[in-house]
């Protein structure tokens, strides 16, 4: 039988032990994998940092599946689907049990939030108060949305009535990041469960923890049994049987742009299920010299270093107009300093850097910055591991960069920065555009006018008007060019998560 484990930790911030399955969530039941394996979870953050943690780096071995347990996932969420859930289910029904999941979750707040820090890294403070309240909030948008569904009536003529229905794919497919674990679970499952389709959802095998204890409230709010299953596993295997299952109707993925274009062949090949990406990003920042400094300095370094720089919407490329570039960059340069020093233990109030969420991506975002010392650019401020021990990161600054440079056109993942300076409007909109991505970009400026032309120029998905990600479950979110297909968030999210037919009543036409 699948076990579980139990995590304690002792510290200002929390203090208790957090029991968490460690199996497959199945049909509503914890079962063990059909060919039985295991992976070991790991806390990025070194012993000698959290002595309080007894499990030190390896903090469980949760069971991992293959495309044998895909199966038996999408057996159970087609019978759910067309027994008790989906049509089946009315709206209003469905919206209270989405309720009460947010109001579970909010319940258990601190352990959600401690999860996220002992798998992810993430300072126990910011993921409370940001990712697991931006989790409930979510979650709670779209049970509001369940009874809200509605299709609509078209004229046609006096002898034929015409309507829509907006009906269910049925079995959808999730896969999410390892980057934002609770909260890119609940873009994902919030819409579907509205919208009446059942969910055969994968996490990253790296940081696995929270959806598995999200599956014990699933459970506790009294969900029919198949409508929310969880599939721990590789993406070359888990990941792959879902992308190509013939019984799912339709796949959302979040992560990298190279996985996202595998998913979309997958597709290709096999029933072209419909497939919503939500993909990498290579956010610019436009700083003009007439804008609130103060202010643009906050939320460029919010729009870069939060959650590590692990963010696709991360606004790693800066351009600053040359009228201020020197005041910017020391005022820019104590901030990021402050932050450094702010680096360490995720439990600590003081913390507002955590680690990097695991060896691979330590070592990825290392390579980057030594490209970009080889390159020819300066490192400003950073460039370096942070102390001996754990996956930590100096949040780093590199100046006097080249467009064609890689720091400057792929996607780091990571707390480096990369500044340049620009003169005019026009210089920087076709400097701000000249990338593959198109998810996030921000400006700054009190001139009105200037910051609204440049905010629609701008070639992506959103824009932030003297602000930096201030994502909402009531606004679309996604990307342009190579940054996805289709939206998060608000009614666009539940649009893709619907498919709709068309009824033709005829009211007297003879032949």
């Amino acid at each position: 039988m699948p076990g579980t484990t139990t995590v304690e930790i002792n510290t200002a911030a929390f203090k208790g032990s957090i029991s968490i399955n460690t199996g497959l969530y199945i049909d509503g039941k914890w079962v063990d994998p059909v060919e039985p394996d295991t992976i070991d979870v790991i806390n990025p953050v070194s012993e000698a940092l959290t002595p309080a943690l007894a499990t030190a780096k390896k903090i469980a071995a949760v069971s991992i599946g293959s495309s044998k347990d895909v199966d038996v996932a999408v057996t159970a969420a087609q019978k759910a689907y067309k027994t008790s859930w989906g049509l089946k289910c009315p709206g209003s029904k469905r919206g209270k049990l989405i309720s009460r999941l947010a109001d579970l979750l909010e319940r258990d707040i601190d352990q959600f939030a401690a999860l996220e820090s002992i798998n992810a890294g993430k300072p126990f403070q910011i993921a409370k108060n940001s990712d697991l309240m931006g989790s409930i909030q979510c979650i709670r948008y779209f049970g509001g949305w369940a009874d809200k569904i509605h299709g609509k009536t078209i004229e046609s003529s006096e002898n034929k009535l015409a309507y829509t229905r907006h009906e269910p794919y049925g079995v959808v497919g999730q896969i999410i990041p390892w980057n934002y674990p609770m909260l890119m679970l609940s873009w994902k499952v919030g819409p579907a469960l509205a919208t009446g389709n059942c969910i055969v959802l994968k996490p990253s095998e790296m940081t696995p923890l929270s959806a598995l204890k999200f599956a014990e409230l699933v459970q506790e709010a009294g969900f029919p049994p198949g409508v929310f299953n969880i599939v721990n596993g590789y993406g070359t295997t888990v990941g792959q049987a879902i992308t190509e299952h013939m019984k799912i109707s339709k796949v959302a993925f979040t992560g990298s742009t190279l996985v996202g274009r595998k998913v979309l062949e997958a597709s290709a090949r096999t029933n072209l299920k419909v497939v919503t990406l939500e993909l990498g990003g290579k956010s610019p920042t436009v700083i003009f010299d007439d804008c609130n400094l103060e202010q643009a300095i906050k939320w460029t370094s919010h729009a870069l270093y939060a959650n590590m720089g692990q963010s696709c919407v991360a606004g790693s490329r800066i351009f600053v107009q040359e009228g201020i570039y020197d005041q910017f960059m020391d005022k820019f340069t104590a901030v990021v300093k402050a932050l450094g020093q702010a680096t360490g233990d995720p439990f600590e109030a003081s913390t507002q850097h955590g680690p990097q969420a695991s060896q691979v991506q330590f070592d990825r975002i290392m390579n980057y910055i030594a490209s970009g010392k080889e390159s020819g650019a300066t490192v400003h401020i950073g460039g370096e591991r942070h102390g001996t021990e754990g996956y930590f990161i100096q949040p780093t600054i590199f100046t006097n960069v080249t467009p064609d440079m890689k720091i400057v056109r792929e996607e780091i993942f990571g707390p480096v920065a990369a500044v340049q300076k620009f003169k005019t409007e026009e210089d920087v909109i076709a400097a701000a555009n000249d990338t593959e991505y198109g998810l996030s970009a921000c400006v700054f400026s009190e001139n009105v006018g200037r910051a609204l032309r440049v905010a629609h120029a701008f070639e992506s998905g959103s824009a932030f008007v003297n602000s930096a990600q201030l994502i909402e479950s009531s606004i679309p979110f996604g990307g342009y060019k190579s940054s996805g297909i289709g939206r998060e968030h608000g009614e666009y999210a539940i649009e893709t998560y619907t498919q709709v037919k068309g009824v033709h009543i005829n009211l007297g036409l003879m032949i």
